[in-house]
């Protein structure tokens, strides 16, 4: 037998070799050797029992637990708003435990598991943060999800030690159950909903097109940076100042409004409706805050003419409103125009409209100041 022979026959052999066993992904990414199928023994528990953050009036009934607005929205919200509020985007779970892993196990509603824009990630994934000893939020881990029903050991070979947890729920999907596991013995606390949420009222950007992931959308990120709990009520094209909306946001006790929809209307709708939707919230809550932010411009816009005069009088639209609701006396309004909100260099979005996580967090970044003065950080 030739050298030559010999040299194929042992590539043949070692080709075979791969062929038939699956490769072990845990030594390339650890992290992704943790999506196997979570163990039997786990303990769950169903979050529903302690409740969770951005789930507006909780005592209401819903049609849906994991519904973003109660029942009686059916019929007094548009179709779209309301069929939009039934995806669990801005919804948080917090727990603490000591596990050093940690399990999932929660059913979608909807089996499009992403879009051609966004990943399945952010679309239908729960997107898992832990305190560290300073007491700063940082990313632990996130579901790949495959499938409408995930039963996932979702994070593993923790450092020990008891810690506390948030997991953001999926952003453009709606969950029929949710469950979090943990191995026998392991200590485990579900935490209540906090009090006062910063309230977000805005467009499919608010709504979480096109994070990577349900934590990295802007409104999640203020939630981290702000330690506050938040409520977003992000309804993708269908954000656009609507005093049936206006009348879901009064009975809240917000720390703070933000309005964020230009993005989903134009200059003469922006006369039209922002001065009452401002007086509707304020004859409800005199002193509670309230942000209005102009739309992003689309990254393109530099080149695109018709792209940038739409923005420009957009937002001189708004600002108009906001000079008259300051003449008229109104207190405690506050402003953030949008001609940076994804940076300078256009390089903030995924397809000119919809930021990446980069410009969620440049949006951020400009939101951070002014709800901290708002809120009196």
């Amino acid at each position: 037998m030739t050298r030559t022979l010999i040299l194929q026959l042992s590539l043949l052999c070692v080709a075979l070799s791969y062929a038939q066993k699956p490769a072990d992904i845990s030594r390339m990414d650890p992290a992704m050797g943790g999506q196997s199928k979570a163990a039997h023994d786990i303990q769950w528990h169903d979050v529903t029992t302690w409740g969770a953050e951005g789930r507006i009036l909780p005592d209401q009934p819903r049609k849906s637990w994991f519904d973003r607005l109660p029942a009686s929205a059916e019929g007094k919200v548009t179709s779209n708003v309301w069929n939009l509020s039934r995806d669990s985007a801005g919804m948080v779970v917090r727990f603490k435990t000591d596990a050093t892993s940690i399990h999932v196990h929660y059913k979608l509603t909807k089996p499009n598991l992403g879009m051609p824009h966004m990943p399945a990630t952010g679309v239908s994934g729960v997107d898992l943060y832990a305190r560290d000893t300073d007491g700063r939020w940082k990313w632990v881990q996130v579901t790949r999800p495959a499938k409408p029903e995930m039963l996932v050991e979702l994070a593993k070979g923790l450092a020990p030690g008891e810690r506390e947890y948030a997991a953001y729920l999926p952003l453009y999907n709606g969950v029929e159950f949710l469950k979090i596991g943990v191995q026998p013995g392991a200590k485990f606390k579900g935490l209540a909903p906090r009090e006062k949420p910063i309230v977000f009222y805005g467009t499919s950007i608010t709504h979480g097109a096109c994070a990577s992931r349900p934590g990295m959308v802007h409104t999640g990120i203020l939630g981290r940076k702000l330690d506050r709990p938040v409520v977003n009520l992000g309804f993708s094209g269908n954000g656009k100042m609507d005093a049936a909306v206006g009348d879901y946001l009064v009975q809240l006790d917000a720390a703070c409004f933000v309005i964020d929809c230009l993005p989903n209307m134009n200059a003469a709708l922006v006369t039209e409706r922002c001065i009452p939707l401002v007086r509707q919230l304020r004859a409800a809550k005199p002193e509670t805050p309230i942000v209005l932010v102009e739309d992003r411009r689309f990254t393109n816009d530099w080149i695109t003419p018709e792209k940038h005069r739409f923005h420009t009088e957009n937002h001189a639209a708004l600002k108009a409103a906001y000079q008259t609701l300051v003449d008229e006396g109104v207190k405690n309004l506050h402003y953030i125009p949008g001609d940076f909100l994804y940076g300078s260099d256009t390089e903030g979005a995924t397809d000119a409209s919809h930021a990446s996580d980069l410009g969620f967090m440049r949006q951020a970044e400009i939101f951070e100041p002014v709800l901290r003065r708002a809120l009196g950080q």
